[in-house]
Parts: C-alpha cells; sequence; structure tokens
C-alpha cells in the first residue's frame, strides 16, 4: 500500500490486528463508510479491511483514524522488487493475548487460592488489591480500549459490558477495603477472574476461527518461493540463475524441470512437461503441456522439463485470483445475517439496561443486600455474549467456502451459498456442459457405391475442417484410405467440397448440400461425389459420465433440471431423454436464451450452468450462474459458482455444501438466541455467580465456532 500523503488511488487492502469479533468489525466499516468510502468490507478472521479507491480520503488520514478507534494497522513488508507484499505480512509482535492470559493467569491464581485455602496472608485485603491491580491494568488496556473505541464509532462491543462488569466488581472491592468493612465486600477475584477467563476464551475463539480460514491459508502456502530464470550472457549463451520469484517480472522467461513448481502463469516456449494441477484446479490427473500451450503458477511438473514465459505476475495470477475470490466469498454477508446484525447492534445498550435493571430490582424491590444486586448486575454484564450472534454467519460461510474451495469449486459470494442451498432449478447448456462435446457414430446408411469409397471420402474432406463434429468424425473413421484432392474449398456454412486430379467432386455436409438428392433431412452428415447422395450418417451426442447421477441428483432432493441449448430439437430430446432431464428448450439464440433464463428466475431462484461466450448473458441473467473450468473469460465473470476441475459432479457437491452451510448457521444463531435469551434471566435472577457467568460466556463463542468447523470434516448425506 502507498505510504504517500496522496488520496487514495486504487482499491485498498489493509493488514489490521486488534479485531477479536463482528462488532469491532462493524466499528470500522462505520468509521470509513463516516469517511466517504464505498464498498467497505471488513474480515475480523483474516484481518483485513478493504474499501473503493477514494480521490479525496488520504491513505495516513484512514490508517490514523482507525489506530485511535485501537486497533492496528499492520505495514506489509516489501519484496525483492521494492512492492509491498500483502500476501506475507508483518509478523505479530509484541504484547499478544496468549501472553496476556498468561500474565493474568499467574496473579489470578492465588487470588483463587484463598476460597479454597483459608490463608491469612491470602486474605488480606491489601495483597488482594496488590494482586488484583496488574490483572486490572491489562484488563483495562486490552478490552478498556476497544470499549472505548467502539462506543466512538457508535457500536458497542462485548469489550464494554466485559470493562463494565470487571471495573464494577473492583470498585465495589476496593471501597470496601479503604472502608474495612470487611471480608464479604471484598470481589477482588471477581474482577480479575472476569478479565482472566475471557481472555482465555479470546485466545480459544481466535484459535478456532483462524480454523475456518485454512482455505486461504493452504492456497497461499502454495506461491512459489523462488524460480530459476534464464538470461543471456554477452555472448548470448543462456544462463540460469535461481532468483527469488518476487524478483520475477512479466516476459521473463524461467527454467521448470521435473519437481519444480511453475513460479507464475505463463506460456511454454520450449519442451513437454506433464503437469499436476491438482492443488490448484482440483483436478486429479496430470495433464500435459507443451510448447504453445498455458500453463497455471504454483503448479508441480510431475515429469520432463520446460521453459516458460511468464505472462502474469502477483495479483494478476490465476492463484491470486483465486484467492481474492476466496476471500470475497468469505467476506459476502448472506441475508439471513442481517436479523444477527440488527440484534447485535442494540445488543450491548439493551444488556447494559437489563444489568441495571437487575440491581434497582435487587435491592428496592426483592429487598437482596447491595453486595447481592450489584453481584447480580456484574452477573448480567459478564454472561451476555453479542459475539456468538456476530460469529453464527461468518464462521459457518468460511468453513464451507473453504470446503468446496479444496475440492475445486469457487463459490463467489455468502449470499451465493444461501441461494444455492435454495435453488429450485437448475437449467444446463447442452454441448460442453451435458455433453462432451464429441460425438458417436449412431447411423451409417449406403445409399450407393461401397461403405470404404464413402468413409474415405469423409476422412479425408473432414480433416480440413475445425468444426467439432469434424473433428469426431476424422476419430471415428481414423485409418480409411485418403483421397488425394488436388484443393478443397469451404461450402458457407454447409460443409467441405474438394477435387481430385480426375475432376471428381467429393462433398460433405449438412442437408443444406443434399436438399436436391434426398428428402430425407434427419441425418447429421452427408456424402456426395459429383452430386449425387452416396452415404448419410446420424451422430450422437457423447453424454458427459457424471451427467447422469447429476441430474438423478437434483431429480431426488426435488430440484427442476431444464436443458437449454441452441443444438437442433432431435439432439436436444435425445440428450433430455437418455439423462430424465424434467423439460428442455431447443434452438433457441442467445437472445431468447436470456429471456427464458429471465422468466424463470422470476418464478423461482435458478441457476444456469454454462461454458461457452453465447452463455455469459444468460449466466449473468440467472439467480446463480455457474460456469465450468474450461469455461471462457467472459462465462467465468458472469458466474457466481465456478466448477474449476469442470466435472459436472462438483454442481451436486457445491449444493450439498451450501445446504450445510446454511444449516450450520441456523444451528449457530439458535444456539446463540437460545443461550442470551436462557442465560440473562437466571443471572438477573442471582442463581449465577459472575465468575461462572464470565467462564460461560468465554465459551459460548467457542460452541458457535466449533459447530462451525465440524462442517469442514462431516461427512454430508446424498
Amino acid at each position: 500500500m502507498p505510504e504517500t500523503d496522496n488520496p487514495v488511488a486504487s482499491d485498498v487492502k489493509l493488514n489490521v490486528e486488534g479485531m477479536t469479533c463482528t462488532n469491532c468489525a462493524l466499528g470500522i466499516s462505520k468509521f470509513l463508510e463516516k469517511q466517504g468510502l464505498e464498498n467497505v468490507s471488513v474480515n475480523f478472521a483474516t484481518n483485513e479491511v478493504r474499501f473503493k479507491a477514494s480521490e479525496t480520503v488520504a491513505l495516513p488520514t484512514v490508517e490514523a483514524g482507525i489506530e485511535k478507534l485501537g486497533f492496528h494497522v499492520v505495514k506489509a513488508p516489501t519484496n525483492h522488487a521494492g512492492e509491498h507484499d500483502h500476501l506475507h505480512p508483518a509478523p505479530k509482535k509484541g504484547f499478544t493475548v496468549e501472553r496476556k492470559l498468561i500474565f493474568c493467569a499467574v496473579f489470578t491464581f492465588p487470588l483463587l487460592l484463598h476460597m479454597f485455602w483459608h490463608n491469612a496472608f491470602l486474605m488480606n485485603p491489601w495483597v488482594q488489591l496488590t494482586l488484583s491491580i496488574p490483572v486490572m491494568a491489562v484488563g483495562l488496556w486490552h478490552f478498556g480500549r476497544s470499549a472505548i473505541a467502539s462506543l466512538r464509532t457508535g457500536v458497542p462491543n462485548m469489550d464494554v459490558l466485559i470493562t463494565m462488569g470487571a471495573s464494577a466488581a473492583f470498585g465495589y472491592s476496593l471501597y470496601g477495603a479503604i472502608m474495612q468493612l470487611g471480608p464479604n465486600f471484598l470481589f477482588f477475584e471477581t474482577a480479575a477472574t472476569i478479565i482472566t477467563l475471557v481472555l482465555l476464551g479470546n485466545v480459544i475463539e481466535h484459535r478456532s476461527v483462524q480454523q475456518t480460514t485454512t482455505a486461504i491459508k493452504e492456497l497461499s502456502k502454495l506461491q512459489v518461493q523462488f524460480a530459476k530464470r534464464i538470461t543471456k550472457d554477452a555472448s548470448g549463451q543462456e544462463q540460469v540463475e535461481e532468483v527469488n520469484a518476487s524478483a520475477i517480472r512479466k516476459g521473463d522467461v524461467v527454467q521448470v524441470n521435473t519437481g519444480d513448481k511453475v513460479p507464475f502463469d505463463g506460456r511454454v516456449i520450449w519442451g513437454h512437461a506433464t503437469i499436476d494441477e491438482a492443488l490448484v484446479t482440483g483436478e486429479s490427473i496430470p495433464v500435459e503441456r507443451e510448447v504453445g500451450q498455458n500453463v497455471i503458477g504454483s503448479t508441480l511438473v510431475a515429469n520432463g522439463s520446460i521453459k516458460v514465459q511468464i505472462e502474469a505476475v502477483g495479483e494478476a495470477t490465476y492463484l491470486s485470483r483465486i484467492i481474492e475470490l476466496v476471500k470475497s466469498a468469505q467476506q459476502d454477508k448472506p441475508s439471513i445475517q442481517r436479523l444477527a446484525d440488527k440484534v447485535s447492534a442494540i445488543f450491548v445498550p439493551v444488556v447494559i439496561g437489563l444489568a441495571i435493571a437487575a440491581f434497582l430490582l435487587g435491592y428496592f424491590v426483592l429487598n437482596v443486600d447491595l453486595t447481592g444486586s450489584i453481584l447480580r448486575s456484574i452477573a448480567v454484564l459478564a454472561i451476555a455474549c453479542p459475539c456468538a450472534m456476530g460469529l453464527a454467519t461468518p464462521t459457518a460461510v468460511m468453513v464451507g467456502v473453504g470446503r468446496v474451495t479444496r475440492e475445486g469449486i469457487l463459490i463467489k459470494g455468502g449470499k451465493t451459498v444461501e441461494q444455492l442451498a435454495n435453488v429450485k432449478q437448475v437449467v444446463f447448456d447442452k454441448t460442453g456442459t451435458l455433453t462432451t462435446g464429441n460425438f458417436k457414430l449412431k447411423t451409417f446408411k449406403l445409399f450407393k457405391g461401397s461403405e470404404a469409397e464413402a468413409t474415405s471420402i469423409l476422412y479425408t474432406l473432414e480433416q480440413n475442417s475445425s468444426h467439432p463434429i469434424a473433428k469426431s468424425l476424422v476419430k471415428v473413421f481414423k485409418g480409411a484410405d485418403e483421397i488425394a484432392f488436388t484443393r478443397t474449398e469451404e461450402i458457407k456454412g454447409s460443409g467441405i467440397r474438394g477435387y481430385d486430379a480426375e475432376g471428381n467432386v467429393f462433398e460433405s455436409g449438412s442437408f443444406q448440400i443434399a436438399r436436391n438428392a434426398t428428402s430425407e433431412n434427419h441425418f447429421d452428415v452427408y456424402v456426395l461425389k459429383n452430386h449425387e447422395l452416396i452415404a448419410a450418417i446420424a451422430l450422437q451426442d457423447e453424454i458427459k459420465p457424471e451427467a447422469q447421477d447429476t441430474i438423478n441428483y437434483l431429480t431426488k432432493h426435488g430440484i427442476k433440471s431444464i436443458m437449454l441449448s441452441g443444438d437442433r430439437y432431435e439432439k436436444c430430446y435425445q440428450v433430455a431423454t437418455t439423462l430424465g432431464i424434467d423439460a428442455f428448450y431447443a434452438e433457441r439464440k442467445p437472445d431468447e436464451k436470456l429471456e427464458i433464463i429471465g422468466q424463470l428466475s422470476t418464478d423461482a431462484t435458478t441457476a444456469m450452468v454454462g461454458d461457452g461466450i453465447n452463455d455469459a448473458p444468460a449466466l449473468a441473467k440467472a439467480t446463480i450462474g455457474i460456469s465450468l473450468s474450461n469455461a471462457t473469460e467472459v462465462a467465468i465473470d458472469s458466474s457466481q459458482v465456478i466448477l474449476l476441475n469442470g466435472n459436472l459432479a462438483y454442481l451436486t457437491e457445491a449444493i450439498k455444501v451450501s445446504k450445510a452451510t446454511v444449516s450450520t448457521i441456523k444451528q449457530n444463531l439458535f444456539w446463540a438466541f437460545s443461550y442470551n435469551l436462557v442465560a440473562i434471566p437466571i443471572a438477573m435472577a442471582g442463581l449465577l455467580d459472575p465468575m461462572v457467568a464470565a467462564l460461560s460466556m468465554a465459551f459460548s463463542d467457542v460452541v458457535v465456532v466449533g459447530n462451525s468447523i465440524r462442517l469442514k470434516y462431516r461427512k454430508l448425506k446424498g
């Protein structure tokens, strides 16, 4: 990030430490929005703050404002090129939460010990005061600063409750010690224990939350640290030097041998290699790459040696784009979180009101003594947990998105997860989606001459065409005798024509070239010699092996399957009938596809699966656009779900995980709401010791996060 006084000139990503919950993130978001910044996104789990470019707000002003709120902006170290390395931020230093916990525990333990061992020294009020002061100092520094910062933003967080509860217990005890009111007025151990137990909960929670972001960490670890760059000396001889990957620039040539990783995206300019792309795309079968073909950065050369000209580095690489997509998806909020956000925003003021009410009711109405009334109030502050509600959705989304990412599936956003879980119908393109794009021979009808002559004409002519049908026919009739044509020409929109030395004319193509020779128009390819029909062929689409299981899964779960294609009615009918698709549309142009998708999406939550440029408008129009790994750039940009490995079966995995994620969110929210609804009244009734309340609050977050982590490992039903 630029460290100048110039206004922010591009999209900015900041690494911010000190965020402990979603309320912290909400506070920073509110501050940035007040500064006039747009597209603000704050992720407390990954410590990332993002916002759109601005020409009026200076970056140092933004950083200083965040620091003033009680958080710390980490400066990213520079790489060898002098650029900021956002993927490897500076390590955390200083008095960490773990160290604060250990420090406080050392002083809190003897305070608790006097409750079980009646030692005169430990029961001395001035000894207890001395032991509690260091803990209170750490607590006020850790929780108090955050509490004040949250009050400044107008979004009070959980630390306000902790600070108030511990301070009330400490202040009351200090008053009792000074006034020599006796042991019944001393609660130094309560103040210290509240702080220590909440710190313990913070440590466990933070470590648990980090497990929800393992997908990003695993992807980041794939990045190559070193590369073998090829240079030329004064005499023009090639030299290979090992350099830090950050020194590689677009246009550089690198050597990659067996066992090495391709440093960045590029094109093979020499050699041949078998490359394992499983860790990046999820595709388990290694792929062959030779001169002229592209390779993906961070993929492993399993066998062979190649020279690669680098075409993309840094954030422009395929891997970096995937990381950004995953981060964006994990920060996006599904609509199910709106209720939790609204409740969280007013939760702390409501709890403070309930704590005051607990004191007033106890002391003035129920005739509870002053000590008991204060303890009730402190227990209410200690037991309440707004963080559990805030953690319920983002932790589940992070785990769900991370799980599918490891399978080679990218989901753009928490909203998409929710939509995919509730999808009612899935629309498929045919060619390249349900079918492989290859064709099998269904019918061969001979009208004249010999079969050998017809296959020779077909094999020789179709070698001159790049049409998918032509390529399939060349494969089918490979080995047939070739005819020596003097020249060939394309029959625009219809087929191919060839001439031999004897003046014979040979043609192959659609019904257009045979309409004067036959009335049978149900064949796909016609073969003519000197304008007489020799043979006709009917082809059959090769259906993808996983297509049937995918359709079966949708049918089983009550999701309607629809095929939408520009291909002929007969072809579409054949594929739809074979797979058991509920409905199909044939011979539709792109604008017609768009209209149909629009209508279907209006009727119900609709996903569209496609892979071509002509599918891009329909993918964008659908509730959820889903593209395959071999999809065009336009189709990928228009989609919310990307199946990187091109395997249609992963569509079912995406739906399964999305359903499980939404289910986990509902479970988390149920626990968070139920916990507070039950625990707060118990505390108000005086049935809960403040220390037990603090322990319960500290671990309520862990229950939510733990349930989310369970999603990472649990087996999903088909």
